[in-house]
Formats: structure tokens, sequence, C-alpha cells
């Protein structure tokens, strides 16, 4: 073979990707992979192109779309040992061979695999949790020498191949769990019954079978009347129109223990329901839930998880731009999450302004794992939590007898982040003797330990982030003004809750949702006037005071109400003077409404008693297991740790 150098491929980036946009657009699936593999082989001239899933268990690749030499090579499958794609899969890398493949891997290709390659360029497709999911290719009858173009190229169609097979995971994720919803709706205990606007059975799962004595069959098209009987029907009739009325808000009520049925069929029961009403097809429909109250069942907080995930799910597919933990889509907090993503692929230092309690530590996240040094490791100082004393050594490490209790070497927070990214939160609080050295970190790379001679050099991304005025602390002489232009290269400004508008509330509601989960409470609804009082406060503690808030509201919640006014701090901050008067006008209102039924009111020791016999019937129901899908903590809908801690608490032990 020739040792002559490999002459460089033409490559147009732009008609490239002009392709790929052009053959893919209305495309998903299979139908997308194929034009993808087929414009790959085009735009890097290259006799074939293919993509595979990848199943770990079996070393096996699987190919889903193989184009070579004007032909589609179908369904097939190969072990990668052996070789270059198990490089690829396995070290979850590009993998590069310019010429003479066969001599690097002599072993016999798989069963119908093209002969007489040469080159060969692979890439791994990975899940965001960096698991692989398969493997993007070509290969060629010629050499294919190393080329910048020809790489960014690669790498663009990988990108858009390893996008559309998450969305076809997700989308996977979603049927099953619609089809988990669907049998658990038809296995639940609780009697479900679906209704029309107009009251008419659209839909009853096995349990209500049982519980009226009828088939679902027989009662589709049928009124709701012939189930429930004229008293119970009447109820639930003026319920419906309530629930029609109410504009936002709550979408169900609660129907407590005195609704008697009386179907048409068997005996009359006392009953406790749940209703709630949603839209399908543009049409107003009705749920009904219903058991009987000498039953404690729980089938609906389970159904209720299932499709809170599967609505999760939707979301994903719908926007997965990869900022998970950051909730909102007001214009300011986008704007700031453009500006992560124009950043986080470079290695420019990042100066993150904001208020306490707005999220800089989760944009650091959200920056380090955007950019190149995901795989290292991201360490965080907070500047204000170290005495003065220990800063240096907390930042560069010390030799052994550096000072009184350095009995041995330690890392510093640099050394331990070669590699990747340090976040220096409070970089303001800094002292003034210590921000010399960190100059000369960020400028040159290089340190010494305390206590040591030798300088040791690192490689690490610098993110830092105050909510105090460097520009001042500048001017005051309390922060070196180079050390301030060394890190203020990229400022990224992070907005206040009250710049965020209605974001306030979809962030209200996921904390809601979180926190009643780890309290074991059911999950309570923002009502109109708590929306008020979220919109209306200035918030100058930011999210984590939005928290403690939400926390305390929780805590302290009643007859189903959050009364979220009254967990804000006295004399709350509001944004204009006409938030008093629409906050008296509200508490006037709720002064006129009509007094709410009084509830009977437990004795401590009859409560414990209640929740002793509840957790007692959970456990007898599941075999007395606690932990796992379907345990007496999923049931409950708390974590094993409470539910032990609780069984410990109320004496409940397993019997022998």
């Amino acid at each position: 073979m020739s040792t002559a150098p490999m002459a460089p491929r033409h490559i147009d980036e732009d008609a490239a990707l002009r392709a790929l946009i052009e053959s893919t657009a209305s495309e998903t699936g299979e139908p997308f992979f194929r034009e993808l593999v087929k414009g790959l082989a085009a735009a890097l001239d290259t006799n074939g192109a293919w993509i595979t899933k990848y199943d770990k268990p079996t070393t096996t690749l699987q190919t889903v779309a193989f184009w070579f030499s004007d032909g589609w090579i179908e369904n097939m499958a190969y072990d990668v040992t052996g070789s270059p794609c198990e490089e690829v899969v396995e070290e979850k890398r590009m993998v590069h061979i310019p010429d003479r493949i066969f001599d690097l891997y002599p072993g016999p290709p798989p069963p119908g695999f093209p002969r007489g390659e040469v080159s060969y360029l692979g890439v791994p497709l990975l899940d965001l949790d960096r698991t692989v999911m398969g493997h993007l290719a070509v290969i060629d009858v010629r050499p294919m020498p190393e080329q910048k173009r020809l790489y960014a190229v690669f790498e663009v169609f990988a990108t858009r191949a390893a996008a559309e097979m998450r969305r076809l995971r997700l989308e996977a994720d979603l049927r099953e769990r619609q089809e988990r919803l669907s049998r658990m709706i038809g296995s639940a205990m609780d009697a479900i019954v679906e209704l029309d606007r107009n009251l008419d059975v659209a839909m009853m799962n096995e349990a209500g079978e049982r519980l009226f004595g009828c088939t679902a069959a027989s009662m589709l098209g049928r009124h709701v009347g012939d189930l429930l009987g004229d008293t119970a029907t009447l109820t639930l009739s003026d319920l419906t129109g309530e629930l029609e009325r109410r504009k936002g808000g709550e979408r169900f009520v609660w129907i407590p223990g005195g609704f008697t049925v009386a179907p048409a069929r068997g005996d009359a029961f006392p009953a406790e329901a749940t209703l709630s009403t949603f839209e399908h097809n543009g049409q107003t429909c009705f749920a009904l839930i219903l058991r009987s109250v000498n039953e404690r069942i729980v089938a609906e907080r389970r159904i209720a998880s299932l499709s809170a995930q599967a609505d999760y799910l939707r979301e994903e597919i719908a926007a997965d731009h990869g900022f998970d933990e950051v909730i909102g889509r007001s214009k300011s907090l986008l704007e700031s999450l453009r500006n992560v993503s124009q950043v986080a692929t470079t290695d420019a230092t990042v100066l993150l302004h904001g208020e306490t309690g707005t999220g800089k530590e989760l944009f650091a996240r959200a920056i380090h794992e955007r950019s190149a040094r995901h795989e290292g490791p991201l360490i965080k100082v907070n500047c204000a939590a170290i005495p003065a004393t220990l800063i240096e050594s907390e930042f560069f490490g010390h030799e052994r007898g550096a000072f009184t209790g350095a009995t041995q070497r330690r890392q510093g927070r640099f050394e331990l982040a070669d590699g990747g990214t340090i976040l220096l939160d409070e970089i303001g609080e800094l002292p003034l003797e210590l921000q010399g050295k960190l100059l000369r970190v960020l400028q040159e790379g290089e340190f010494e330990p305390v206590g040591g001679s030798r300088t040791r050099k690192v490689n690490v991304r610098v993110l830092a982030a105050t909510h105090r005025d460097l520009e001042q602390a500048v001017k005051e002489g309390t922060f070196r003004e180079d050390l301030y232009y060394r890190l203020n290269v990229f400022p990224l400004r992070l907005p206040p809750l009250r710049e965020r508008g209605s974001d306030v509330v979809l962030i209200a509601e996921n904390l809601i949702e979180k926190l009643a989960r780890q309290m074991g409470r059911q999950v309570i609804p923002l009502s109109e006037d708590d929306i008020v009082a979220l919109r209306g406060y200035r918030w100058p503690g930011n999210v984590r005071e939005l928290r403690n808030v939400i926390e305390r509201a929780l805590i302290v919640s009643k007859d189903g109400r959050l009364h979220l006014r009254r967990a804000l701090p006295a004399g709350d901050p509001a944004d204009n003077a006409g938030s008093a008067s629409s906050d008296a006008a509200a508490a006037a209102a709720a002064d006129r409404a009509p007094p709410a039924q009084a509830e009977a009111v437990l004795t401590e020791a009859r409560m414990r008693e209640f929740e002793r016999r509840n957790m007692l019937r959970a456990l007898e129901s599941c075999g007395w297991r606690v932990g796992g899908e379907g345990g007496a903590s999923d049931l409950l809908g708390v974590s094993a740790s409470t539910f032990k801690s609780r069984m410990k608490a109320l004496a409940i032990e397993r019997p022998r």
C-alpha cells in the first residue's frame, strides 16, 4: 500500500447540514434514521453508513438503518467483540480508523457485513444518563484521513440521531405507562365510572361491576341514576354543575361519608367518593371514584401517581431542553438559559450574579454538565463558610507538617477539580490576601500547597457566584480589580423570583407535590387566593424562601386548603400598593362566606389508633411487605423509612 499522505476530502458543512435538516424534517422513527444514514454517507463521501441499537448484556448491535453502495442492508445483528465498534460502545468515545482496518482487527467480519472496507469512523449514541443507546458509524473502501470538518459534520449527525433515539425511548416509556395506567384502573379496588356531560356512563372498571352488580357493557350510554339511585344522583348533579362553574382552581370535589348509593340491583350502602372534571376531545367529562366507607382503598393514589408520571414523560417529549431542575417559562429565565447554552460549550470563566435563593448553584451545575468537562468533577467551595485561616489550605491543600494538626498531606479543592470545574460560591467574601493567589491559578493554572515548595499545575474551569456588587467592592478596596475583570469574562445574571411573573406559581406547584410526598400528606392544589398571594409577595429570599413558606403552609394546612397567605411573613412586602387593598377585599369576602360544615374532632389517642389500624390494614393487604411497588409504604404514598419509623412509634410488630 502507498505510504503517501492521504488527501483530505472536500466536505461542504453548510450543504451537509441543510441536507440533514431537509431530509429528516418531516420524518420520525425508522424513516428518519434511513434518511439520516443515507445523507451522512453522501455528506462524508463514504461507501456506507449505519445506525444501531446496543444491547449491553449480549454485547450485540442491531441495525436500525444500514446504507451501503446505493442499497440497504436489512435487519443485521452482530457481536461487537473484537471490532472497532466494541471500543466505541464500551469506552463511550469516538473511534477513527483512517486506513488498513483489517490490520488492526484481523478477525472475520460479521455475516452479511460488506467486504473490502479499509476505513471506519464510529461514535456512541448516549442517553442523558450517559448509558449507551446505540452507535453511528461510516465505512469506506478508501482511506479516510483525519479532518476537523469530517468530525464536525459527523458529530452533528450523531447528535440528531441520539436525540431521535431518546425521543423514541421516551415514547415507548410513555406507552408503557399508559398501558399500566389502563391496567391499574381495570384492577383497582375502587369503582371508577367515567360520565359524559349528560351523566351517561362512558366507562366503568371491574370494581364498579362488582360494586353495582352489573356489567360495564350493559351500562354504557345509560344514565348514572341507574347506578346511584335518585338521592345520590341529585347530589352528583349539583356537584357537576358546581365544577363546571368554577373558573380555574380546583377541578375536583370530595364527597364524604353519608353519600348513600341505592343501585338498581343490590342493597343500598353508604359511600364516599371523589368527583373530578376533565376535557376530552373538546367535551366536558366527569370521573367518579366510589368506595364503601367500610373499606380503606388506596388505588386512587397509585392511579394519580401513574398519571403524573405519564404527564411528565409527555412534557419530556415535548421539550427535551435538558434543564431538568429549572422550572419556569418567563422571558427573563429563558434568556438566562439561552446564555447558559451559549457559554457552556466554551471554557470561559463565568460570574453568576443573583440574589440569595435564585439558584446560582443549579445554573453552575447546568453549565458544567453541558460542557466538554462534564465527565470530570464539579467541585463546590463556599468562600463565606470557611474560616479565613483555613481557606488557603481548603483551596490549595497542604503538606504534612505544614501547620499544627497537619498530620498528613491533603489535596485542595483546585487539585480535586483538575480536568473539571470548580464553583467558587460567595466569591465576594474571599479574603483580600488570598485573592492574588486565586488570580495566579486563573491566569497560570498553577499553585503551591501550604507548606510545599513544588508548583502544581491544574486544568480547571472556574465558575464564580455572588450576590454582592463586586464593582462597588472594587471601589471600596475590598476586592482586587484585576481579579474582578478575570472573573467577569461572561457575566450571567439570574433574575429574582419577583421578575419572573407566573413562574412563582409553577415552582410552588412543583414544591407542593415534592414536599407533600416527603411529608406523607395529600397534595393540595393552589386556590385562587393562594395564587394572588404568591404573585403579590416580593420574595426577598427567592426560591429558598418560597420553599420554606410552602413547607410551613403544608404543616398547618386544614380543611383541604393551604391558606398560603397565612404562611407568609407578617407585613409582607408587595409589588404595588394595590395588593394591600386586594388582600383586604379577599379577607372580607372570606369573612362573608358561609362557614364550612364542622367535622368531628379526634383526640390524640383516637388519631393514633386510627393511624395504627390504617397501617395494619395496609400491611395485611400486602402480606406484611413494607417496601417496593405494592408494599405497604407504597400503598400509603410514603417512603419505606417513614413507614418503618411510624411502625416503631405505634408499636406495630409482625405476628409470629
